[in-house]
């Protein structure tokens, strides 16, 4: 099991355990994370799972490849910290990983 801590735009912080495998959308569906609308289901067609990834974890999160970079120029105000929550796969290196979500999927 894993901890992904959930930030919301407001500052609030929503702690979640998690299992190995599972990707950070699964979690956030799982758990009612509202910020979170996968309107996909998870096939990587949509962008409405974007999620900023806390600067300190970028490097272990990893980046996005070409296909995820092309889909996250239809999120709304992506940056160099945007993932799409579909294609973050939790390890045990991610323990205690930190999610921001974005105020634009409230």
């Amino acid at each position: 099991m894993v901890n992904i801590v959930f930030v919301q735009a407001n500052g609030n912080r929503r702690e979640l355990m998690a299992e190995t495998g599972d990707s950070v959308m699964t979690v956030a569906l799982n758990n009612d994370v509202r910020q979170i609308l996968a309107d996909c289901g998870g096939a990587m067609s949509c962008a409405t799972c974007h999620v900023h990834i806390a600067r300190e974890w970028l490097d272990r999160v990893g980046a996005a490849d070409a296909d995820e970079q092309a889909m996250l120029e239809m999120a709304i105000d992506p940056d160099e910290t945007s993932r799409l929550s579909c294609q973050v796969v939790l390890t045990e290196e991610l323990d205690g990983l930190v999610i921001n979500l974005p105020a634009s999927q409230i």
